[in-house]
């Protein structure tokens, strides 16, 4: 059925938020209004995210939980999938699961795991979601491809939902958001990391001109199912501030772009509680994006936001 695009807002932690214990800080999470915690799957000063996701879980009682997003390289999607759902029927059916091809070229690196081309990556992604899929169904499943062989699997426990918890792709290239959206419940519109590193070219790939292109990708690719999906934002810079023109001017040159073009960018929300708002109004109005995920510095001062626009 038609998504009702109204907002939502999640927060990304690395890390307990000052003062706190991750237990507390995912309560306070909850507390601020915030729909989801989410923690990204990355070798660096981070939590491990199942682990993190399932203490924050158990902390609170309506928080919803995922990675933005697992790293399909990392885990045998047989295994993702049991984790996935075993978290999902421990936290009463709260779990987002969050799924990509991999592209933190570091991360490659320093563990030894091979760094594939990414239409090598992209493909095993796209047979890992087929596998992932068969262990949420009903019954036992086999499948055959190049990457994973599976037979006989009855894979247990079952998640909360039929089908699984809903599935989130995030992607800037054309390939990954038309999978994206043929087969995500959530869409992550995203600049395109296909380098393996945060470049200029990535920052230019966030400028609202290229969102453009990008939402007609998803768009030509969903078809008939373009308004069921829930259009996601990740954002990289967030300020509430009285002069987000001075601001965004004093950030431009890392952006490569004009302060207008920073303003105008929807990884980047700047402005006071109320200028902050119509700006999200109008990306609503202008590209359909109404969840929203926020660095985990930003909690408290992003709070207000969150309390005017949750839900409307």
């Amino acid at each position: 059925m038609p998504h009702d695009r109204r907002f939502r807002f999640g927060i990304q932690l690395s890390q307990p938020l000052s003062g706190s214990t991750w237990a507390e800080s995912a309560q306070r999470v909850e507390a601020l209004g915030y729909s989801t915690l989410f923690v990204p799957d990355h070798f660096g000063d981070q939590l491990a995210p199942l682990t993190a996701l399932a203490v924050a879980a158990q902390a609170t009682t309506t928080l919803r939980v995922g990675a933005l997003v697992f790293d399909n390289d990392y885990r045998h999607p047989v295994v993702l999938a049991t984790e996935t759902a075993t978290l999902d029927v421990l936290s009463g059916g709260r779990v987002e699961l969050g799924l990509g091809a991999g592209w933190m070229r570091s991360d490659y690196e320093q563990t030894g795991i091979d760094y594939d081309p990414p239409g090598v990556r992209v493909d095993r992604f796209e047979e890992a979601l087929d596998v992932v899929a068969g262990c949420f169904a009903d019954g036992p499943f086999d499948h055959v491809g190049e990457h994973y062989t599976i037979t006989g699997l009855d894979a247990r426990p079952a998640p909360v939902t039929p089908g699984g918890p809903p599935l989130i792709i995030g992607g800037g290239g054309r390939r990954v958001l038309s999978i994206a959206a043929r087969r995500a419940d959530i869409v992550g519109v995203n600049p395109n990391l296909a380098s393996g590193t945060i470049d200029g070219e990535v920052v230019a790939d966030a400028m609202s001109d290229r969102v453009d292109q990008k939402l007609e990708w998803v768009r030509s690719a969903a078809g008939d199912r373009f308004d069921d999906i829930e259009l996601n934002v990740l954002t990289f810079l967030t300020s509430i501030t009285d002069d987000p023109e001075g601001t965004a001017a004093g950030v431009a040159g890392m952006f490569g772009a004009t302060a207008a073009d920073v303003l105008d960018t929807p990884s980047v929300l700047l402005g006071s509680v109320e200028g902050i708002g119509e700006t999200l109004q109008a990306r609503r109005d202008r590209w359909g994006f109404s969840y929203y995920v926020v660095q985990g510095d930003s909690a408290e001062a992003f709070a207000p936001v969150v309390a005017r626009l949750a839900g409307t």
